[in-house]
Formats: structure tokens, C-alpha cells, sequence
């Protein structure tokens, strides 16, 4: 039976994420022929609708009022809810995200359904479609079928792959009115770090470091690594602790967890807690001087090195194979 879905894009610095394309995609393996229907909240997002169409979607739904300028859980709430009681879809996609952890649960409660959150595969089976997702810090997996109500599942970004662009396609996109009010949370201003680069959640190379690279300069061969591999920096807990960088790029259990096609682990041990946020990466190297780290045994391949000799040399490796490709 064909299924209406409702996909929440999200945009970050007024541009999409890669994770609202692979969640169109999601919609369409879940849809059975039905529509998909982007759904974008802000203060001003109509331009990004049409991309949406280009990544998939049949049409889109726009949510624009000043107070929705910066994510708030009641704000956008509010404005999804709306959309929802327009719409009455029969399955809802949300990428697993900081803001589609915070604000799933809430939408979910309001909707009196369940979730399904970190999806990472979508399958047919024989009494419906099949979603798996990873338990026990990632050491299993299991497979969750919704018999009845609303279908509604957040996705791991990185694990769904989106459908080509295609600028040809066009669609519908409309404004949907929601009353925004009694917000409990008023964002006065914004600070940001700086950062450069490609996004840790959703890059295809990540290059972290761990205690072994002793100090926040023991980084900047880490950083010229993934500059030229076009990755992103990343990190262990137990860097961030030492205060050799900022703990937006915690990877682990209580950091991001990352599933990139390559994972270089630079003087990581191997902590369990700092696996779990990365072992299911399709590539894993391991550069550590200590040849019983518990990092090798996750790892596809492993150096036994000191990273401050090895970094560098790899470095310039791809940089030779970069001028010759």
C-alpha cells in the first residue's frame, strides 16, 4: 500500500546537511510507490526546498516564521505538528542528529507513537519493512518491524545512500502557517567555534587523534592529513580531557558516533567507549607504538609506529598520488 512520508530537512548555516538526502531516500525505500514530502523549519528556508526535489522528493513544505530562526524543541515542535496534522503521514524520517535526537522523542510523545532511533539498514521482509539498528554500544544489532501506527525512524548519517541529483525534477512547495508561542527557551545570541572543513558526523575520512599525540600542535600533522584526504579531524575522549582540542570533535560513546568509509586512528588505545563510536566504520587504520593497543583489533590495518613519523609520510604519499591521478 502506497505511503505518504515526511522528511525533515535540516540545514545547517542556511545549507542543507547531507544526512536530509539520505533521508529522502530512506522515505522512498519505505513509501511503496507512495509520496515523499520534504518538510524545511526556519526563519528562511524556501530556497532550500527545490534541492530537496533534486535529491528525491516529490514536493515540499515550508515552515518559516522569525522565532524559528534557531533550533528550539518547542519551536520546531510547534511547526512540524503543524504539518503533521495537514498531512497525516503514514511514515515520518528524521536524520539522527543532534537536533533529530532532541526533538524526535518530543514529536513521537505528541503523535502518542513509537521510534525507532539509529537506523543504519532498511530491508523488505516478509511482515513488512525490516530496520536494524545497532545495540550494546554497537557490539550487536537488531531488527525492529512497526505492525501498527505511524512508521517513525531517525537514521545514522552515512549509512543510507541518497539518490543522485537530478535538477530536472521539479515539485510542489508550499507554505504550511504554525502559531509559534510560549516558547520556554529564547535564544538571545549564538556563539560558535571556528571550524573548518568538512562535518565530523558526516565525513568520508576522519583522521583522530588520541592521547599519543601529546599536545593541541601534536594535531596539526593530523589536520594537514585530512586536508589533503578532504576528511575531518576527530578525537578521543582522552584528548579532549588533556585539553589538546575542543570536545565538538569527541568521537566515542558520549561523543559522535561516525561511520566513515576511512577511520585513521592516530595514537588511540582503544578504549572501549571510544570504539563504540567508531567500529562500524567500512575502513579502520591504526597507527599506535604500542603493538598489543587494543585499537588493532578493530583495525583493518595497522602500523606500528610512532604517529609523528608516520602522519607525516602518509601525507605525502597521497599528496604524490593526488598530482599523478
Amino acid at each position: 500500500m502506497a505511503k505518504k512520508v515526511l522528511v525533515l530537512g535540516e540545514l545547517r548555516d542556511g545549507s542543507l546537511r547531507n544526512v536530509s538526502f539520505e533521508a529522502i531516500a530512506a522515505g522512498k525505500k519505505v513509501a511503496e510507490s507512495g509520496e515523499v514530502v520534504a518538510v524545511l523549519i526556519g526563519d528562511s528556508v524556501k530556497d532550500s526546498a527545490s534541492e530537496m526535489i533534486h535529491y528525491g522528493a516529490d514536493r515540499a513544505i515550508t515552515v518559516e516564521d522569525e522565532q524559528l530562526k534557531h533550533y528550539t524543541s518547542d519551536g520546531f515542535s510547534q511547526a512540524f505538528m503543524a504539518v503533521v496534522n495537514e498531512e497525516n503521514p503514514d511514515v515520518i524520517v528524521f536524520g539522527h542528529t543532534s537536533l533529530g535526537k532532541d526533538l524526535s522523542p518530543k514529536i513521537a510523545s505528541k503523535l502518542n507513537t513509537g521510534l525507532i532511533s539509529d537506523v543504519t539498514a532498511i530491508e523488505e521482509g516478509n511482515d513488512g519493512m525490516v530496520f536494524t539498528r545497532p545495540i550494546y554500544s554497537g557490539k550487536a544489532f537488531e531488527n525492529k518491524v512497526i505492525t501498527d501506527g505511524i512508521t517513525f525512524f531517525t537514521i545514522r548519517p552515512n549509512n543510507i545512500e541518497p539518490m543522485a541529483k537530478d535538477e530536472s525534477r521539479s515539485g510542489e512547495v508550499t507554505a504550511v502557517s504554525a502559531e509559534i508561542k510560549d516558547l520556554r527557551t529564547i535564544i538571545k545570541e549564538v556563539i560558535t567555534k571556528a571550524s573548518e572543513g568538512v562535518d565530523l558526523s558526516e565525513a568520508k575520512v576522519i583522521v583522530a587523534g588520541g592521547r599519543g599525540v601529546k599536545s593541541a600542535e601534536g594535531f596539526e600533522p593530523l589536520k594537514e592529513l585530512a586536508d589533503v584526504l578532504g576528511g575531518a579531524v576527530g578525537a578521543s575522549r582522552g584528548a579532549c580531557d588533556a585539553d589538546y582540542c575542543d570536545y565538538s570533535l569527541q568521537i566515542g560513546q558520549t561523543g559522535k558516533v561516525v561511520t566513515p568509509d576511512l577511520y585513521i586512528a592516530c595514537g588511540i588505545s582503544g578504549a572501549i567507549q571510544h570504539m563504540a563510536g567508531m567500529s562500524n566504520s567500512k575502513v579502520i587504520v591504526a597507527i599506535n607504538k604500542d603493538p598489543e593497543a587494543n585499537i588493532f583489533n578493530v583495525a583493518d590495518y595497522g602500523i606500528v609506529g610512532d604517529l609523528f613519523e608516520v602522519v607525516p609520510l602518509l601525507t605525502e604519499e597521497f599528496k604524490k598520488m593526488k598530482v599523478t591521478s
